[in-house]
């Protein structure tokens, strides 16, 4: 009988740090050998710390027979930008096969994000192997964000996801039936714990400091083309303002591992002249293992996954700062950061509101129901051809549901296109299904264009 190989891609820490926990939790079968394959995606590998450089890799990579390279074994190309032609699959698989000593073993591949390189591209290359897939945050209660080659999406047997939102159900590849599994959270913290052990002081703060801080978390989403740096300065400065405000006078400011220099600064002046003192942790750890070593009395952030590891993991009071202008200006509506930016926004309070951070706690079954319900709406209207079915779903939520508050979740131009309720007062609901309509109103755009020109 030929050897069994388990292949695990990780990208992040956290990422390894999931599959570490579904191994210790005994969610995968015994295997002759495990493979951890670590691919650095970064726009500039070359220069950007990979998985296998950060403090705590080392205990997890114990559990693994081998740690290889993807960048390296497929140099020069890019992970992201690299799949293997068809005509090269075979040639690819057996130059895969000699480097990594896989001989005639059966492989067996646990990736994230399958839909995209390189997890896609690895899936290709070892044709007919079972595939796991892991979701690596809140995106996983979303859409699948591309459509999959039924040749890949039929050999994924489960989804494995922690238990975020406790009661919620991800939505991510049910197209194929793909059942999801917990990794169970006590697992996954014995990981963070092991992580965290040897790390030292994570900032300068002095050791006499009398309160447990606020945690601030930086998100570098000017780089995703969401916000300017000046409108992402502002979100962070808001985030000084808002723990001050609640009555916080020591803060730690985590940044994007890649966030501008020049913030820290202004974020200290600001605290400053508010009468509080902030730090920065500008090691590159995980926040959960900032959330075991610091202790913080609130976590602050706008739609990071952390959030939610902070509040359900860790019982540590939770703030959003910027999600209902963020909702309003993401685009396209199918960008995949939709989904967990709804999920912070609908579930944890604003810091402006001081009495529902002090007594917020994880919802209730209904209100995870009602979140259950506003998803499937939202992952309709995000990817209506990959999941038809949810239409249903949708207009019942749209027709019973859309208000003033809900309105934020979605787009008039959106629903329109799709002809959903909400789109358009019920009298004219017929335009957007009537071919000879559309057909004119195209003949107009298309005037208007040459009229422009002249």
């Amino acid at each position: 009988m030929p050897r069994t190989t388990q292949i695990f891609c990780a990208s992040t820490l956290y990422g390894a740090a999931t599959l570490a926990a579904a191994l210790d939790a005994g969610l995968f079968e015994p295997a002759d050998r495990r493979l951890l394959l670590v691919t650095n995606n970064a726009t500039n590998p070359e220069i950007t710390p990979s998985v296998d450089t950060m403090p705590g890799f080392t205990p997890i990579s114990e559990r693994f027979d081998e740690v290889r390279s993807w960048n390296e074994t497929i140099s020069p190309f890019h992970p992201s930008g690299w799949s293997p032609r068809a005509d090269d699959i075979p040639m690819w698989e057996r130059y895969v096969r000699l480097l990594w000593g896989l001989g005639d073993d059966d492989v067996q591949l646990a990736v994230e994000s399958v839909q995209t390189n390189p997890a896609l591209a690895l899936c290709q290359l070892f044709t007919g192997a079972p595939v796991d897939v892991y979701a690596g945050g809140l995106t996983g209660y979303g859409p699948t964000r591309d459509k999959i080659d039924p040749l890949v999406g039929t050999r994924i047997g489960r989804l494995l996801h922690l238990d975020l939102v406790p009661g919620l159900t991800p939505l991510l590849l049910t197209e194929f039936g793909v059942p999801s599994e917990l990794v169970p959270s006590e697992a996954f913290s014995k990981v963070i714990g092991e992580l965290a052990e040897g790390q030292g002081d994570l900032t300068d703060r002095p050791s006499s400091a009398g309160e447990r801080p606020a945690l601030l978390l930086g998100q570098y989403l000017s780089a995703l083309g969401i916000l300017t740096d000046a409108e992402e300065a502002d979100l962070h400065l808001q985030m000084v303002r808002g723990a001050v405000e609640l009555g916080h006078r020591e803060l730690v400011f985590k940044p994007h591992p890649v966030a501008p220099a020049h913030w820290s600064r202004l974020l200290a002046d600001e605290a400053t002249k508010l009468g509080a003192q902030l730090t920065f942790l500008d090691r590159p750890v995980l926040a959960e293992v900032a959330f075991q070593r610091l202790r913080p009395a609130l976590v602050v952030g706008c739609f990071s996954t952390a959030l939610l590891t902070a509040a359900g993991l860790y019982g540590v009071p939770v703030a959003r700062v910027g999600t209902d202008s963020l909702l309003a200006r993401l685009a396209p509506y199918q960008n995949s950061n939709r989904v967990p930016l709804t999920i912070v926004d609908a579930l944890l309070p604003d810091i402006a509101d001081a009495s529902a951070v002090s007594g917020w706690a994880m919802p209730p079954r209904e209100r995870v129901d009602e979140l259950a319900a506003l998803l499937k709406a939202v992952g309709f209207a995000m990817q209506p051809k990959i999941y038809p079915g949810l239409r249903g779903d949708a207009e019942a939520y749209l027709s019973r549901h859309l208000n003033p508050h809900t309105w934020r979740y979605f787009k008039r131009k959106r629903l329109t296109s799709l002809a959903l309720p909400g789109a358009v007062p019920a009298q004219l609901s017929f335009i957007p299904r009537n071919a000879t309509v559309r057909r004119l109103a195209r003949r107009a755009r298309a005037l208007k264009q040459v009229a422009g020109r002249k």
